[in-house]
């Protein structure tokens, strides 16, 4: 058996090299041969003669452990839909076919959990002319490889190839297609004409371009996979909060929405309502300026709404009108920065009447230079003290009675 495997794996490796030569060499490249039947003819060929000799005592677990290079917990949850394999003739092309692309040991150890199925793949009626059909479009081994990676479920389709172009195009480049895929990697296994087209044209017509989409699809992981009468009643909802499809705010309302229920959304209107103090009329102020409020967590909420009116001492309705300060991170920037300008101001080194807001809202950089560097001779310890507490460590130097 032994002698058997070492066979194998040494059938694996000049099997990965032929492919490798085949798909991405000059001469069978989709833009030089005039012929690409002939390529793919030449490809059915060299696989043919690069078959790897049977084995025998096939168990799916330790294969998958043993030659993809999966754990034993994810060998054993992708061995459940592997049951049917009865020998490794299938599976053992895949390996051969993704180490052609270039993929790691570890690459296709990741590959494998992700979609056990793509083991079962057709090399020769799939894979091998998704290659050559991307590789047709400009791709380079690298970049399809990369495609593998993130969506091996959709590139056991033949679709993949003919549904790319259109999402490059959408996207503006095939960098933006990847981290639109990393957040929904179903996206090119969805019908363009019956599902995708019609949501990006009534997202059109909602009055976003297709950055704004783009820059949705990367927050958003099923804008554009879900069902159109379901992204008509998403738009529908964002408006109900008081931001019309004209406001630039009209993206981020849908972001909030997505999966949330008319329901879920005035449950939590009312908890802001309650947590903030804040009337009917305050409270849409908030939403309609931010509407990523609605997706804020209860305990960051509560946390927040305790510190800005107990301790900074801010009053409801300047903070309705100033929501995105909700978004700001606690002990990163309003803590920290609050630590500071009650520093400043009670020993007389800023103006008491000098807005929190504007301070907590510009960069890292720009408070430094404006709070922090003026006062390094009369206050030498400030930019650490700040430091500290930033990393939530309060100094005592802050704790001004």
């Amino acid at each position: 058996f032994v002698a058997t495997a070492a066979a194998a794996a040494a059938m694996l490796r000049l099997r990965s090299r032929i492919l490798a030569h085949l798909l991405f060499s000059p001469a069978t490249s989709p833009h030089r041969s005039p012929h690409p039947a002939a390529s793919h003819s030449t490809l059915r060929r060299l696989l043919l003669s690069a078959a790897v000799p049977p084995r025998t005592g096939f168990a799916v677990h330790e294969y998958l452990v043993e030659t993809c290079g999966l754990t034993e917990a994810q060998a054993l949850k992708a061995s459940a839909k592997l049951s049917h394999l009865k020998s490794p003739s299938k599976p053992d092309a895949v390996p051969a076919f993704l180490a052609g692309l270039g993929l790691s040991t570890a690459d296709i150890a990741a590959v494998v959990p992700r979609d056990p199925r793509f083991l079962c793949a057709g090399v020769e009626r799939t894979l091998a002319p998704n290659v050559l059909g991307l590789a047709g479009l400009g791709l380079s081994r690298s970049q399809i490889a990369r495609l593998v990676s993130l969506v091996p479920g959709e590139f056991r389709r033949r679709s993949i190839v003919s549904n790319l172009p259109y999402y490059q195009s959408l996207f503006g480049s095939y960098e933006n297609l990847l981290r639109v895929l990393n957040r929904n990697n179903s996206l090119l296994g969805c019908s363009l004409d019956k599902v995708v087209k019609p949501n990006v044209a009534f997202l059109r017509e909602c009055g976003l371009g297709d950055c704004d989409i783009t820059k949705l699809c990367c927050k958003n992981t099923g804008i554009l996979s879900n069902n159109p009468e379901r992204v008509q009643a998403m738009a529908a909802r964002a408006e109900g909060l008081g931001v019309p499809r004209s406001s630039g705010m009209f993206r981020e309302a849908l972001m909030a929405v997505a999966t949330m229920s008319q329901e879920m959304i005035a449950a939590k209107v009312n908890y802001l309502k309650n947590t903030f103090r804040w009337s009917e009329a305050e409270v849409s102020i908030a939403v309609h300026r931010s509407p990523m409020v609605l997706v804020r967590s209860k305990n960051m909420l509560q946390s927040k709404s305790e510190f800005l009116i107990s301790e900074v001492r801010l009053e409801p309705v300047n903070i309705a009108h100033r929501p995105v300060m909700l978004g700001l991170s606690l002990e990163g920037r309003l803590r920290p920065r609050h630590y500071v300008m009650r520093f400043l101001k009670a020993n007389g080194l800023l103006d008491c009447d000098r807005s929190y807001f504007s301070a907590v809202m510009v960069t890292e950089k720009v408070f430094v230079e404006k709070y922090i560097c003026p006062h390094k001779e009369v206050a030498p310890h400030l930019a650490e003290d700040y430091a500290d507490a930033c990393r939530g460590q309060v100094p005592t130097r802050f704790r001004i009675a």
